[in-house]
């Protein structure tokens, strides 16, 4: 009898179930095994610091943004102060699955099947790796951290099956050092319709290898095909291939994360992606850290409806970031004009400070309201067109 198994070991499950084991509870974690997800990696210093995440697993340091249009304008945002840390996820989350189970997590390898309850047992069914038999771990609780389009989902939460996604699709290439337009120690982040005519196209470096990609809700689009045009405007059409993923990402939160009795679903599972950006790794390690936050609190007070302490405790602190990503995606990825027009905005020293104070540090920044003032109003003026296309 396990306190609780956590169905996922990618950033969210392995947090959650680490957490969890140095809490006392007995913990498994169960993940299908050589499962790389598509992303392009990028992980503030909020996460390295709250995760303790050692220097050896950043592959790269990230100095410069740039921010490219779809008529090729470009924007060099400087990270100031700081970087952004670059991991590989083949790595970084085997890191997380070993340290959960070094923790004391048992591990389990194989395919989540069902959740079954027969004789006031609950059973998570599994499809092991190595036999192909079904297997069964009895426990008092559940999280389900099995990233988009959760079967756990699927299965135990309301409208847990109706998560609007977009496909996302990228590759792993050797990239050794500058070549063409791309830069070691820069992220690249394209608005362009014809690259993706709703989300992004990007090129990350991951030190001697990097990630280009994009993704798109549109059906139809030539996902391969975009990414290689990429590569070319790039400079990196020559490079060699390493692997090639692809994974839907989730672009709003579910409701409601639990079932009202013995499971609770987390990260990609209930949709936090941050909008706009479509960021992922923080959001699931801090959304894997509430979830074992809050079966801890169940398990010790009884009391099921302590399993909505996930939702709570997470919309409490990102709610409002989450909410303005959103906005800006809505207003500002709906054509090449607007995707324009959000670039120039972005030459604003303002928007880049606050953006990226935002996104280093998980909060919106209240110190500077004359700035956040002239933001709206620069903001306005671009999508009411008072800014003319020509000063664009």
């Amino acid at each position: 009898m396990y306190d609780v198994v956590v169905v996922g070991g990618g950033p969210c499950g392995a947090t959650a179930a680490e957490d969890l084991a140095r809490s006392g509870y007995k913990v498994a974690m169960l993940d299908r095994a050589g499962r790389i997800k598509p992303c392009g990696g990028a992980i503030p210093p909020r996460l390295i610091k709250d995760f303790l995440i050692p220097e050896e697993q950043l592959v790269a340091k990230i100095t410069t943004a740039r921010m490219i249009s779809p008529t090729k304008r470009q924007v060099d945002i400087p990270i100031e102060n700081g970087f952004v840390g670059m991991v590989d996820r083949e790595h970084f989350d085997e890191f997380l699955r070993c340290r959960a189970a070094s923790a004391g997590v048992e591990r389990a390898t194989g395919t989540f099947v069902r959740i079954e309850r027969e004789d006031g047992e609950t059973r998570v069914v599994y499809r092991d790796k190595v036999s192909q038999n079904e297997r069964a771990l009895v426990t008092k609780l559940i999280i389900g951290a099995d990233g988009a389009r959760s079967n756990v989902a699927r299965q135990e939460i309301p409208d847990g099956d109706k998560i609007p996604f977009v496909v996302a699709y990228h590759e792993i290439i050797e990239a050794p050092g500058p070549v063409g337009n791309y830069h070691p120690d820069r992220c690249d982040v394209i608005y362009d319709g014809a690259i993706s005519p709703d989300f992004y196209g990007w090129v990350f470096p991951h030190g001697h290898t990097a990630s280009v990609g994009m993704g798109s809700m549109v059906k139809g689009v030539d996902l391969k095909q975009a990414t290689a045009d990429l590569r070319v405007a790039s400079g990196l059409e020559g490079c060699r291939t390493i692997r090639k993923e692809g994974a839907p990402i989730p672009l709003r939160p579910l409701d409601r994360w639990d079932n009202g009795k013995d499971v609770v679903v987390a990260g990609d599972a209930c949709g936090v992606v941050a909008p706009s950006s479509g960021e992922g790794i923080y959001y699931a390690m801090f959304g894997g850290r509430v979830a074992a936050t809050a079966a801890a609190a169940c398990l010790a007070s009884g009391r099921v409806k302590d399993l909505q302490l996930a939702r709570k405790l997470f919309m409490k602190d990102h709610k409002n970031v989450f909410r303005v990503l959103g906005s800006m995606q809505n207003a500002y990825y709906r054509s090449d004009e607007r995707r324009e027009r959000f670039v120039s905005l972005c030459h604003d020293k303002d928007v880049q400070r606050l953006t990226f104070e935002a996104y280093m540090n998980k909060e919106l920044v209240k110190a500077r309201p004359m700035a956040h003032i002239k933001i709206g109003l620069k903001n306005i003026a671009h999508l009411t067109r008072l800014v003319p296309e020509a000063y664009v």
